[in-house]
């Protein structure tokens, strides 16, 4: 009989949540069936290349939560990185970004579509409900998401980026931090 400890299991178990992750994101819902979510996995490589770029921005612009969140990612193998790309869907009346319609709206590409930023929270929403199915620790964070950008690691087109770190310790390393 060949035991199989928890120890040994846990950085791929981790990463086989991480890939359920993705495909809840990207079966998440679309506005109009327009998907401009982009989904990957960093591991331990990128993960420090992430918590560097993170410590950069903490410094530059005296930012501790960046620091804090920095040093808190590198307890994770691995970490699910969602992004949106910036695209209006073409609707002729709708005005929630702030412009009259689309055309409008896409005269100001940096501005987000509301579709946008919508579809990016449901597919996040999605992918950390496949985490908390599991019992994994996770939590969402923007200050990662930062660097991810910085970086360009979803590509240049990618404006907005979410990074969803996992874990599975006998305590969150995500909450009750310092």
């Amino acid at each position: 009989m060949t035991l199989i400890k928890e120890e040994n299991i846990n950085k791929e178990t981790l990463l086989a949540i991480a890939k359920k992750m993705c495909i809840a994101a990207r079966t998440a819902p679309k506005a109009r069936g327009v998907d401009n979510i982009i989904i990957t996995i960093a591991e331990q490589k990128e993960i420090e290349e992430i918590s560097e770029k993170m410590i950069e921005i903490g410094e530059k612009h005296d930012v501790p939560s960046f620091l804090r969140d920095a040093k808190n990612i590198l307890d994770s193998p691995s970490m699910v990185l969602i992004g949106t790309k910036i695209s209006s869907v073409g609707l002729k009346k709708c005005g929630m970004c702030g412009f009259k319609n689309c055309d409008e709206k896409n005269k100001f590409p940096e501005i987000p579509c509301v579709f946008n930023t919508g579809d990016l929270g449901i597919a996040i929403g999605s992918a950390v409900s496949v985490a908390m199915d599991n019992r994994v620790d996770n939590r969402i964070m923007y200050t990662a998401g930062q660097a991810v950008i910085e970086l360009g690691l979803l590509g240049e087109d990618v404006k907005i980026v979410y990074v969803i770190p996992l874990s599975a310790t006998s305590k969150n390393p995500f909450f009750d931090r310092k």
